[in-house]
């Protein structure tokens, strides 16, 4: 049975290296802390690489994250993938949770998220199973 968790997030994203010399496009390596709100009562923390272009709303962004903490009362952590490209502005986004990546009442946990970005909020929507 799948289930549903809703919430808010917050993010700090801290610039870890860059390119010194871009040849056209630039990468950058960021590390990730986050504190979840809602179904998920989490913090997490990851690593971010991404490639920015000369066009203007072209970008890619490869990403790791653990989170640990509680969903739905559930005490564990998981780790959640991110694979992001955005082509002149229309973004593509895909975050899921790695396979037999689950601890403690967390393990078995299956699953995707979706991020909502808004103006001055970032929320998520997560369906999982927990075998």
């Amino acid at each position: 049975m799948t289930t549903r968790a809703t919430g808010t997030f917050e993010v700090k994203l801290t610039p870890q290296s860059s390119d010194e010399e871009p040849q056209g496009s630039t990468l950058a390596r960021l590390s990730i802390d986050k504190q979840f709100r809602g179904d998920l009562e989490a913090t997490s923390k990851g690593e971010m690489l991404s490639a920015g272009t000369r066009v203007q709303g072209s970008a890619g962004y490869v990403a790791i994250e653990r989170v640990t903490g509680t969903l739905h009362g559930r005490r564990g952590s998981f780790v959640l993938q991110h694979s992001g490209t955005m082509t002149r502005g229309a973004p593509q986004l895909t975050v899921r949770v790695v396979p037999d990546s689950g601890t403690g009442e967390l393990t078995g946990i299956a699953g995707s998220m979706t991020i909502i970005v808004e103006p001055g909020r970032h929320a998520y929507e997560m369906e999982y199973t927990l075998i």
